[in-house]
């Protein structure tokens, strides 16, 4: 279910079979480098489409050709399937464009 906190094994078992991501104070981290910054700030254009529609919006920043993601679930308290999913999306993206 979206809206439970994700258990100790389906963290690891996410990070194991999405070795880019990782887990950092509670939240699944991820730093995307892309070609240059258009490129990137195309992936956050075509990742926050995708968040507006789930209503799951990523805490990120972006610097040049860089962009800084982490995913948790603040009604939960840490990270649910709804991260994952986000995650999961955001690699497609970026797996396209790159």
């Amino acid at each position: 279910m979206e809206n439970l906190k994700a258990t100790d094994n389906q963290l690891l078992e996410f990070i194991a079979e999405n070795q880019l991501w990782s887990l950092q104070e509670n939240k699944l981290h991820r730093e995307f480098v892309f070609s240059d910054f258009v490129t990137a700030f195309g992936f956050m254009a075509q990742a926050a489409l995708i968040a507006e529609r789930s209503n799951h919006h990523p805490e990120w920043f972006n610097v040049y050709k860089k962009v800084v993601v982490n995913l948790t679930t603040h009604e939960v308290g840490g990270i649910s399937n709804k991260d994952f999913k986000l995650a999961k999306e955001m690699d497609k993206i970026a797996d396209h464009i790159m």
